[in-house]
């Protein structure tokens, strides 16, 4: 592998790792604040539930693209940024403050900020920074909300979906370039070249070299595996590492790490490529193994 990818893929690595210990951490938070995503974490239901909101919101964002609805999809999602800071904020406002008004106040007030300056300012350090603590507060909110079997289901029928919806259906290439084109802030951005700028060059543009100025992953593909390794150290019992993680989800981590280099491999083809199936896969076995590993330990 060149120096000039060698580079952006520690990077990813770097962001895979503030994803999820982020999620880890700010699953604290999120318990006692009482914020949740299902009522029955056990129920087998819920990845179904995920999967329908999940089709109808990836529908209705391809039908806006279709008519070239660009200010709404704009709209859509600075709406859905808002409220993600908002559920986060509130989880780390209330920990300190209580659900009290003046915490409602700066909840709204931080999520306002937040989300305008996504918008305002897009540049890739901001998108990352602000992607981090999305990703991480998603992940640790589903996480919590799920117990490990759900989330290994929802995982497997994500990356089946996400392998149809690249290679044989392609609607999430058409939804990628779509989104893509407004410069939204719902990936992370890694350049290859220290003048990149996501503003001035966004992503279609090539560089001399006739390639992309960075790489690009969708902030799901961080979320998603992240999930298992929250849910494993909620819901799994058992000594934890430094008082902060157990086996199971260090092995989900260490798991999710091999499923990117894998993808990576893939990614130097040019082509796009179906990210859950190797992230996901990597991510169960991880957790497989660590699992393993602590039952034996005892």
């Amino acid at each position: 592998m060149e120096m000039k990818n060698f580079i952006p893929l520690i990077a990813m690595s770097l962001l895979f790792l503030a994803v999820e210990f982020g999620a880890i951490l700010l699953s604290l938070p999120i318990q006692a604040s009482g914020i949740v995503a299902f009522e029955d974490p056990t129920s087998l239901a819920n990845p179904a539930i995920f999967i329908a909101i999940l089709l109808v919101f990836t529908g209705f964002l391809l039908i806006l693209i279709k008519y070239d609805m660009k200010k709404v999809i704009a709209a859509v999602i600075g709406l859905s940024m808002f409220f993600t800071f908002a559920y986060i904020f509130a989880a780390l406002v209330y920990a300190v403050m209580g659900a009290t008004d003046i915490a409602n106040v700066i909840v709204l007030v931080l999520s306002i900020l937040a989300t305008g300056l996504l918008y305002k300012y897009p540049e890739w350090y901001v998108i990352d920074a602000l992607g981090i603590l999305i990703g991480a507060g998603v992940a640790s909110i589903f996480g919590v909300s799920l117990d490990v079997l759900p989330v290994v289901l929802l995982l497997i029928l994500l990356a089946v979906y996400d392998a149809i919806s690249v290679y044989k259906t392609k609607h999430m290439i058409t939804l990628a370039d779509g989104v893509m084109d407004l410069k939204t802030p719902i990936l992370f951005v890694i350049p290859k070249r220290r003048d990149y700028s996501f503003i001035r060059d966004g992503i279609a543009k090539l560089d001399n070299g006739g390639e992309r100025g960075a790489f690009i992953i969708g902030m799901g593909d961080l979320i998603m595996p992240s999930i298992l390794v929250v849910s494993a150290n909620v819901f799994i019992k058992g000594a934890k590492i430094g008082g902060m993680i157990n086996l199971p989800a260090l092995g989900a981590i260490i798991g999710s790490l091999a499923g990117l280099c894998v993808l990576m491999y893939f990614v130097m083809s040019g082509k796009p490529q179906a990210g859950l199936p190797p992230l996901n896969g990597g991510t169960i076995l991880g957790f497989l193994v660590g699992l393993a590993a602590m039952t034996w330990m005892g």
